[in-house]
Parts: C-alpha cells; structure tokens; sequence
C-alpha cells in the first residue's frame, strides 16, 4: 500500500514539473514574439551609431583638407598712415605678420604695398577687419585652392620611398663586392634626392596652408601741384639752373674727348700747311 502511494506521489510531480517547463517555454516565446516587433529599437540605436560615425568621418574628413587661401587687395585711402594703423590693430589681433612692406610715389599717387602672412583659420575675419572704412575696392580678388590629393600623394610617395630606402640600406649591410657597395650607394643618393624634394614640397604646401597670404594695396592722391602755384621768379631760377646743369654736362663730355680733339687740330694745321706751301711753289 505504501509502495502504491509512492509511486502516485512521484507521477505527481512528474506532471507538475512538466506543466512549469511547458508554462516556461510559453512565457519565453511569448516574451521573444512581444520583443520582436520592437526590435525596431534596436535598429535605430544602430542607426544613429552609424550615422553619428558618419558625420564625424566627414568632420574629420572637412578637417584634413588642405586649403591654400590668399587675397589680392587694392583700394585707394584718404590716409594712408590711418589706414595702416587699422591693418596693425588687425595684425595683432590675428596673430599675422607683415612679410614684405614697400612704399613710394608715383605720378600723382603715394602708396603702400604690404604682403602679409594671416594663420588660415582668421583669414575671413581678418579681411573683414580690414574692409572696415574702405569705401570701395579697385580690386578684390580672394581664392582657395585645395591641395588635399596633391598632399596625400606626396605623403604615400614620400613614405614609399623611405620604405625603399631602408631595403637598401638593408642590402648594404650584407654587400660584400665593392662594385655592388658602390651600384647601391649610387641609388641610395637618387632615393634621398627624392626625398629631400619631397619633403621641401610638402613643407612649403603646409606653410602656405597654415598662413595665408593676402596682398594690400593702398595709395591716395597727391595734391596737384599746377603750375600757377608756383611763382616767376622760381621759374626763371629753374631755367637758370638747368641751363647751367646742362652747360656744366656739355664741358663734361668735352673733357672726355679731348685727346680726339687734339688729334683733329693737329692734323688741321699740318694739312693747312702742306697745303699753303704747294701753293707758294
């Protein structure tokens, strides 16, 4: 009797074990189909990953590119002492430079070129500092050019050509014939002339990229100094001087011919001699 009601004990629990796995493998697909048309969530978050990948390559991307800026400037000033304070207040501020400062007068006009050297990042604001006052612009001509391929590739050569040099400096350490020392060192010194131009290049087209040039031109308008203004008696002093400037250069160039006129006196007398004396015979 005992044994029967074991065994009925045991089913028991057999059964009910069954139902909680059934009840659990229920609540896990339940739980899988109410998840699964949410995964859309997840596939947003992806998305967003992605795209914010994206916008930052291309940050990146904007970043790495290589932009020579320079502005060519012309305008004519009231002032041109005024005008250049302007530019050194906008220098200072910019953290630029003046490369090259040449000043003089032409006919009628005083001016000023100045070359200067601007970081590339305040190229714009620098400009617009300068613009300030400036009534108008006889010539105002701004260009970026991009150097960004012509950089890379200097970059991927520059560093294949190292690579190519270290293999020969490798090879050099196990030649043995004289001839090949000599073959190898002959390459070598084709290989470093490559790269010293290279890297030159590069040098040059970062420190254009890193400071950009912008040319100014100012000049403004001399008096005009008509002829009344001046007085006669200046006039006829002026006459006088040149006259005498000019006499001056004509005895001049006379004591830098002597000898020639000497010769032609000489042989004057000696032909009008020759000459008389047929005469009197």
């Amino acid at each position: 009797m005992k044994k029967i009601a074991t065994s009925i004990l045991l089913l028991c629990l057999s059964l009910s074990c069954s139902k909680g796995s059934e009840m659990k493998d229920n609540i896990t697909e339940e739980t899988v189909e109410s998840v699964a048309p949410n995964s859309n969530y997840f596939k947003s978050d992806d998305s967003d990953y992605k795209s914010s990948n994206t916008s930052n390559a291309k940050e990146k991307q904007v970043a790495d590119l290589k932009i020579i800026k320079t502005a060519d400037l012309s305008f004519q000033t009231t002032n041109l002492s005024t005008s250049f304070a302007t530019i050194q207040n906008a220098l200072k501020k910019h953290k630029a430079y003046v490369q090259n400062d040449n000043s003089g007068k032409n006919y009628g006009t005083t001016f000023r070129n100045i070359i200067v050297r601007v970081p590339n990042n305040y190229f714009d604001s620098f400009i617009n500092e300068i613009s300030k006052g400036v009534k108008h612009f006889d010539r105002k001509e701004i260009s970026a050019q991009d150097v960004t391929e012509e950089f890379v590739d200097l970059e991927a050569r520059l560093k294949a050509k190292r690579t190519l040099e270290n293999r020969y400096l490798e090879i050099l350490k196990k030649a043995n014939k004289i001839s090949e020392i000599l073959e190898i060192e002959k390459e070598l010194s084709k290989i470093r002339e490559e790269i010293e131009a290279k890297e030159g290049r590069l040098k040059y087209l970062e420190s254009k990229v890193g400071m950009s040039t912008v040319s100014i031109e100012m000049y403004t308008e001399n008096p005009t100094g008509s002829e009344n203004t001046v007085s006669y008696g200046s006039k006829m002093w002026n006459a006088i001087a040149s006259g005498f400037n000019g006499l001056s250069s004509f005895f001049l160039g006379i004591l830098q011919v002597w000898p020639f006129i000497l010769i032609f006196v000489v042989s004057f007398f000696f032909i009008r001699r020759k000459l008389k004396n047929k005469k009197s015979s």
